[in-house]
């Protein structure tokens, strides 16, 4: 029975490792940085190939690194192990555009805040509502999810998307949501969600500054459009 084919295993001149060290991440492949990673190969291929093998079954990173964990085990070649490894490896992508990368965001523009939620929005299956709790200076203080499912005026009631607003004494909120058809124009009812929560908003002293609809790597924002 062969053995598992590891980075160590190919010829210097093609180990990813050392080619990261010698001359920087920018000159590797983005198969070259996945087998890094993963580290090991199987049985039957090496853990280039596995890595070309798995982006090209995908069509590239977005889609590989967006499936859930069942759906990366079924993969040939990927087990628990791996699974993690390329779970984990999503999530710190998806960090690294939002707020959970530990970095203080201040929102000045719709673009800035749809850059905070894009990465964890653009491929969700199924409509989520978010809040970004903004204070005094605009700075973020909080995103949170409000609810999942279908959006409409009857099911997004003002008192859960403020209630944490209230508790974290915020200034402003700007609501988001996806549209997982990938297109981020806005429906009637949309709008009504938008104008019944800015009234809310009003009465209770929580600002509601703009509404973004986000799409597939797009966005629209209402407040931009005239609609808020």
């Amino acid at each position: 029975m062969s053995e598992t084919v590891k980075i160590v295993d190919l010829p210097v001149n093609e180990r990813p490792r050392e080619k990261l060290l010698q001359f920087g991440g920018e000159v590797l492949s983005n198969s070259e940085l996945l087998a890094v990673i993963l580290r090991s190969g199987n049985k039957k291929e090496n853990v280039i190939t596995l890595c070309s093998r798995l982006l090209s079954d995908f069509q590239g990173l977005n889609g590989l690194l967006t499936r859930a964990p069942e759906e990366l085990m079924e993969l040939e070649g990927i087990g628990t192990a791996k699974a993690t490894q390329l779970l984990a490896l999503a999530e710190l992508c998806k960090r690294v555009k939002a707020f959970k990368s530990g970095e203080e965001h201040k929102i000045t523009q719709p673009k800035e805040a749809a850059d905070l939620v894009m990465e964890s929005m653009r491929c969700l299956k199924q409509e989520y509502l978010k809040v970004i709790m903004l204070n005094t200076k605009n700075t973020v203080i909080a995103v949170r999810d409000v609810s999942v499912g279908t959006l409409n005026s009857s099911l997004v009631h003002p008192r859960e998307v403020f209630c944490e607003p209230l508790k974290r004494n915020s200034a402003s909120i700007i609501i988001c949501h996806n549209h997982p058809s990938g297109d981020p124009n806005p429906s009637s009812e949309d709008i009504n969600i938008t104008n019944r929560l800015k009234e809310s908003g009003k009465l209770i002293g929580v600002e509601l500054l703009d509404h973004l609809i986000i799409g597939d790597g797009k966005y629209i924002s209402l407040k931009e459009k005239g609609l808020l």
